[in-house]
């Protein structure tokens, strides 16, 4: 396991928010994921890619979860990587090109450093691209903080050699599809580093400031017994449980856009009791751990199969028509596209309310529309 900065690229997005969380985090042990494993493998595979590509002598490394997804979507971003590193080579003759580079910012964050999957630089342009292997979110390079740290170590790196005049920051998801494009002047970049990332480093190193809660606390080790966050949770008792209809406009209002934060807080406190009560024996006032309800399965389906031969039943397969994802993997999209294009459709999606800041783009709904989406609530 590598060494991590307490502050670093990964987790500046919650700092830079709740700049006491860094030091608060520490009290808790930094466990790793069959995700975050995932991800690791990703990296080492692209890199190996990567290299190839480029003509630099590497092995192929081995992991538990090669796989031929795992195969497709690292192409995909090494697909992507590879364009640009040609399309950098057509205008620029000697071009640096850096593959899992050592990154430190050390002179904005204290001991701060990280790792940029692909660094290139050209004439007066600065390439940062990172890639992200999971599913759940769509993450964007707009205004990344981590973007902006990885930037900030190579333009540190490469600013006494280069006349870097401009930034450009990519992350490729290439499970979501996802290509991300940030750019910005180095003169916008330094001046965010001194204006607003030093003093908030600053604060976080020596775990001072206000604890801020958000939905920066998602992956934050302390999220589930912090107090900042479980008293904004918890001031929503202040409505007395009433029922909506005797809620104003404005307090239903503020219950929504806590909401959603408020059903993850509480899972995370359930799912800490739970643990503890595991692995500790620990008892809670008014609750207790009982077996959980699970589904039947055969205990082997080889022997299920042989005792209904041997007992002459035959009827015990079903067959089902392959589903989407699996049809487009099986003939290829571009066959896919080619042959079953026509017979795929996409119903359009139950409306669903969302805070204003979300991306996608507002509806109205007509009469009609209105009636049928209240009659499936």
């Amino acid at each position: 396991m590598g060494k991590h900065a307490l502050l670093s690229a990964s987790s500046s997005h919650r700092w830079l928010h709740c700049p006491p969380s860094a030091r608060l985090e520490e009290q808790f042990e930094n466990t790793t994921s069959v995700f975050a494993a995932e991800g690791t493998a990703a990296h080492e595979l692209s890199e190996h890619k990567l290299r190839t590509f480029l003509g630099i002598k590497s092995q192929r490394p081995i992991s538990e979860f090669d796989s031929e997804e795992l195969e497709n979507y690292t192409d995909i971003y090494v697909d992507y990587a590879t364009e640009l590193i040609t399309e950098v080579r057509s205008y620029c003759k000697d071009p640096i090109i850096l593959i899992e580079q050592r990154l430190d910012y050390s002179c904005y964050v204290p001991e701060g450093f990280g790792t940029g999957d692909l660094v290139i630089i050209a004439d007066s342009t600065l390439d940062i691209v990172d890639l992200k292997y999971g599913k759940g979110v769509a993450v964007s390079a707009e205004d990344n903080p981590q973007m902006k740290l990885y930037a900030l170590g190579a333009f540190t790196l490469f600013d006494s050699l280069y006349d870097i005049q401009r930034v450009r920051m990519t992350i490729c998801q290439p499970r979501l599809e996802s290509v991300s494009t940030y750019e910005i002047s180095a003169d916008e970049l330094t001046n965010w580093a001194e204006i607003e990332l030093r003093p908030k480093a600053q604060l976080a190193i020596n775990g001072e400031g206000e604890f801020l809660p958000g939905e920066h606390c998602r992956f934050c080790r302390a999220r589930q017994t912090c107090r900042a966050r479980a008293e904004e949770h918890l001031s929503l008792a202040k409505y007395d449980f009433k029922l909506p209809s005797l809620l104003s406009d404005e307090e239903i209002a503020e219950v929504l856009t806590v909401a959603d934060r408020l059903s993850t807080w509480a899972s995370d406190v359930y799912a800490y009791a739970t643990d503890l009560s595991i692995r500790e024996g620990k008892e809670w006032t008014g609750f207790k751990l009982v077996e959980g309800r699970s589904n039947r399965k055969y205990a082997s389906e080889e022997a299920v199969i042989k005792v209904c031969n041997d007992n002459g039943i035959t009827d015990i397969y079903t067959q089902s028509l392959l589903g989407i994802t699996a049809m487009e993997k099986l003939l290829g999209k571009k066959k896919f596209k080619s042959i079953l294009g026509d017979l795929v459709e996409k119903p359009q999606g139950k409306p669903t309310l969302v805070p204003s800041s979300d991306k996608r783009q507002s509806i109205k709904l007509n009469n009609t529309a209105e009636a049928d989406f209240k009659e499936e609530i």
